[in-house]
């Protein structure tokens, strides 16, 4: 992913309310079925880390991020941003 594209993504995250919480029990199965879920309805998504989580952001972020097969965009305090293009051409929301 080049910084424009990074960037374009970041402007578009703006606007997003966090479709997926983590809390205090951390990264379970469940959250990743439904990041994954939401992923690839919507590409972009918001994930808000709850401050009860123990586990530390970043690492929640880039787990998470493997699990999905997605790519992070940004992790800023207790969001992270990502995304996942749609596996059809024709089915992408997002264009660059």
């Amino acid at each position: 992913m080049t910084s424009k594209e990074r960037s374009h993504l970041m402007s578009l995250a703006q606007t997003l309310d966090p479709v997926v919480q983590v809390g205090r029990l951390g990264l379970t199965p469940e959250i990743a079925i439904s990041a994954d879920e939401a992923l690839a309805k919507r590409e972009l998504i918001k994930v808000n880390i709850q401050k009860n989580c123990l586990e530390d952001h970043r690492e929640l972020a880039q787990t998470l991020s493997e699990r999905t097969h997605s790519q992070l965009v940004q992790i800023i305090g207790n969001k992270v941003v990502l995304y996942r293009p749609a596996a059809q051409m024709k089915d992408r929301k997002i264009t660059f």
